[in-house]
């Protein structure tokens, strides 16, 4: 593949026959020749495409591209398309959003590697050795580094891979102010469009109207029903598809019933008949239905349907595939789905424009967020237009809507980095990299970033820095000594400055497994601290280790806690039961009532109780009904305190705790699974999980020894055909396994070995 044919080649890929302006800016500019780029532009304006180039450019040259992404969601519909896309022209692509305590070698072998940032700075942190063959990193949703969240990663990330292999950096992102500054920052060239494919109206629902701009003509509706069904019934009847953005999760459930009563008389029979089997699958896509999986069904009976992160990873897919096949209609949504999944619609629909900050109380929105959501409007190939509309209450209000999110201008990017949490992680990090460094190698690390490029002064960074070091060194996570001999003397003056910048630092054995580990600093020393306070006290139950997970940073904020939460109703255990019957157990002070960490400390003990309940083998209906939790937040928890667990067995090994981590691993796999101790034997057979397992042992097979005598019919009974015919080829090898053990061929290694596997 030659540089000229590049873009037909990807032109071809896509089905087009030309490329677009913001595709042309980017050719122009050097995407061909190696240069960097930030390229601005609206949503839906092809950035993709221009992505790819750069991608088939390396390619060709024998390079691999790192292609970074905010979301795994989005790294996995990205892995879809480029390996249908490019795999025919000879590329191979992989996508490694997972595990976090590996290097992933195999990932050497691939052109094309698609990450989170979180992944790709856990790679770094491991010194995988393939990056050395990176030309190509495009940062796609740039505009995050905004985020406190998600931000300070990607910033650290960029300037970490600036620094080991100075690629050709690609950076997406929607139109923001300061687009040059970024370009700035990252040595790259600014290319910056407001070309669309799709035109685009936004408009201001007010009063049974709505204006727009650019200017046409007002359209009008009924005020028989409130503002966002009165649109959404128009959309319907135009044949069309909405997204409609909602604050919560609640308001975006209850939207979506309500507008399911008004589409459902206008479906057809057909889609009635392919919505009720859409409903079926999606309502039981967990194993025991929970009341929001049963109000989700009936809500696609409608062709309406609500999207948040409490669903599960396949009831999203589902809902997302059958949008874009256009079987469901409507779209209630929190506003995460605005952010880069390919799911665009005739018609956006803004609610809430207010949210909650523990800050602020109730105030608007950012104004770049708003356009995320405005731009998911009109679809290309379906489409030559798309509508956007803002829903107003009040002339006043609609006259502040007006001017802020339809008129103005989307906010500045700033860099999040400069603060004590976030320095935590990525000062280990760099020194546990190092093996040996300075403060004034971190200053010089740090003076490279966004952070300092916008604020220029590094005082403030310094002083968090030296706050850093100093938490770490208290943990026991780095050393700091002199360098090269010598007396550093009084620190106060300007020549002993300059000899405290240049003491060594280095990582201990376990600081940099804390840092290999991902987590953070704060987390790894509450860990070991509460290990020993565990060891001197003999507390290794469930409850105590669920106790220890729950007060990790990591599995904040808990869960809130209500009035029946603490006071007795009926038969259901209160929480403040739950803390009569395990405070023996817990480990630390427990504070009183009127302590400031009381509140803390509740929400984490009512998060230790949801999962413990879950390890008795609770139903989720049930779990979602006594403590709040849904399906999607159930999973997500579970797969975090999986990786604290995992952690706390790596601490536990490097400390020489190695009595307690039998519990460990027990609790580990009663939490992953959802089972009563009394499960665990069954559960090392694959595709035995928490129903199948209480089956069989409901059945008398307690354990794999009576397994073992089972007849294939009674399994079959019991796992369906399959499954039985699959776990008896299962203990037929494990069988096999304990003869050679016998024999001598396989060691004394194997229990040890099973063990620490399940």
């Amino acid at each position: 593949m030659t540089r000229h044919t590049i873009p037909e080649k990807v032109l071809q890929a896509y089905g087009f026959s030309e490329l677009n302006p913001v595709q042309k800016l980017a050719l122009e500019a050097g995407l061909l020749d190696g240069k960097s780029l930030v390229v601005a532009a609206p949503t839906a304006s092809g950035k993709t495409l221009v992505a790819e180039m750069a991608m088939m450019k390396a390619f060709a040259g024998g390079g691999k591209t790192l292609y970074i992404v905010p979301l795994k969601a989005l790294a996995s519909e990205k892995y879809a398309e480029f390996k249908e896309k490019y795999e025919k022209m000879g590329a191979s692509i992989a996508i490694s959003i997972g595990d976090l305590d590996s290097s992933d070698p195999w990932l050497a072998s691939y052109d094309v590697i698609i990450v989170t940032s979180e992944k790709l700075d856990s790679l770094i942190r491991h010194g995988a050795q393939w990056l050395q063959a990176v030309k190509l990193v495009v940062a796609d949703e740039i505009h995050l580094i905004d985020s406190a969240n998600r931000g300070p990663t990607l910033e650290v990330i960029l300037t970490r891979l600036r620094q080991l292999i100075n690629p050709q950096i690609l950076a997406l992102s929607a139109t923001i102010n300061n687009y040059r500054e970024l370009a700035e920052w990252l040595g790259a060239e600014a290319v910056k469009s407001d070309y669309r494919p799709v035109k685009l109206y936004n408009g201001l629902f007010l009063q049974g109207k709505i204006d727009w701009h650019p200017k046409r003509p007002v359209t009008r509706m009924g005020v028989d029903l409130s503002p966002v069904f009165e649109i959404s019934k128009d959309t319907i009847s135009m044949g069309k598809q909405a997204l409609v953005f909602v604050s919560t999760r609640k308001r975006a459930e209850s939207i979506a019933e309500k507008i399911g009563d008004i589409l459902r008389p206008m479906l057809k029979p057909d889609e009635k008949s392919q919505l009720t089997k859409l409903s079926h699958d999606v309502a039981h896509a967990i194993e025991s239905p929970t009341r929001q999986c049963r109000r989700l069904g009936e809500c696609l009976q409608k062709g309406v349907v609500f999207h948040h992160a409490g669903l599960v990873a396949k009831q999203r897919k589902l809902i997302e595939d059958n949008f874009r096949s256009g079987l469901i209609r409507i779209i209630c949504a929190t506003p995460t789905l605005a952010m880069g999944l390919n799911l665009p619609a005739f018609r956006v629909i803004v609610v809430d424009l207010k949210r909650f900050s523990s800050f602020r109380g109730m105030d608007y929105i950012p104004v770049l967020e708003v356009q995320q959501m405005m731009g998911r409007a009109g679809r290309p190939k379906y489409d030559t237009e798309g509508q956007a509309i803002l829903v107003a209450n009040t002339p006043v209000e609609a006259k502040k809507l007006w001017s802020q999110y339809i008129q103005g201008e989307p906010e500045r990017i700033v860099s999040k980095l400069g603060v004590e949490p976030v320095l935590r992680m990525h000062v280990l990090s760099l020194v546990a990299m190092e093996n040996g460094t300075t403060k004034q190698d971190l200053l010089d690390f740090f003076s490279n970033t966004f952070y300092a490029f916008q604020y220029k002064d590094m005082t403030a960074m310094e002083r968090e820095i030296d706050k850093v070091l100093g938490m770490l060194e208290g943990f026991g996570f780095i050393t700091r000594g002199k360098k090269d001999g010598g007396d550093f003397g009084d620190f106060r003056s300007a020549s002993s400055l300059v000899k405290k910048n240049t003491e060594e630092i280095k990582p201990t054995r376990i600081g940099k497994r804390v840092s290999e580990l991902y987590i953070d600093p704060l987390s790894a020393d509450h860990l070991i601290k509460s290990m020993e306070a565990m060891r001197k006290d003999g507390k290794t139950g469930a409850v105590t280790i669920m106790q220890v997970l729950c007060n990790c940073l990591e599995m904040r904020p808990g869960l809130g806690v209500r009035k029946r939460d603490l006071e007795k109703e009926g038969d259901a255990e209160t929480l403040t039961e739950f803390l009569a019957l395990n405070h023996q157990n817990l480990v630390g002070k427990i504070p009183h009532e009127w302590d400031i960490e009381y509140d803390s400390f509740i929400r984490s003990l009512k998060l230790a109780w949801m999962l413990m309940a879950w390890a008795e083998e609770t139903g989720e209906d049930a779990l979602f009904e006594n403590f709040g939790v849904t399906p999607g937040e159930l999973r997500a928890r579970l797969e975090i305190a999986d990786w604290l667990f995992y952690s706390m067995q790596e601490l536990g090994h490097l400390l020489n705790m190695f009595e307690m981590l039998k519990d460990v691993r027990k609790a580990r796999l009663r939490i992953k699974y959802g089972i009563k101790e009394e499960l665990l034997p069954l559960v090392k057979l694959k595709g035995i999980g928490r129903a199948r397992a209480r089956k069989l042992f409901s059945s008398g097979y307690t354990d794999i020894g009576k397994l073992r005598g089972a007849p294939l019919t009674s399994l079959s009974n019991l796992l369906g055909p399959n499954i039985a015919k699959d776990v008896q080829r299962q203990l037929s090898g494990l069988e096999s396994d304990k003869t050679r053990e016998r024999q001598g061929s396989i060691g004394d290694a194997l229990p040890d070995q099973q063990e620490q596997n399940y």
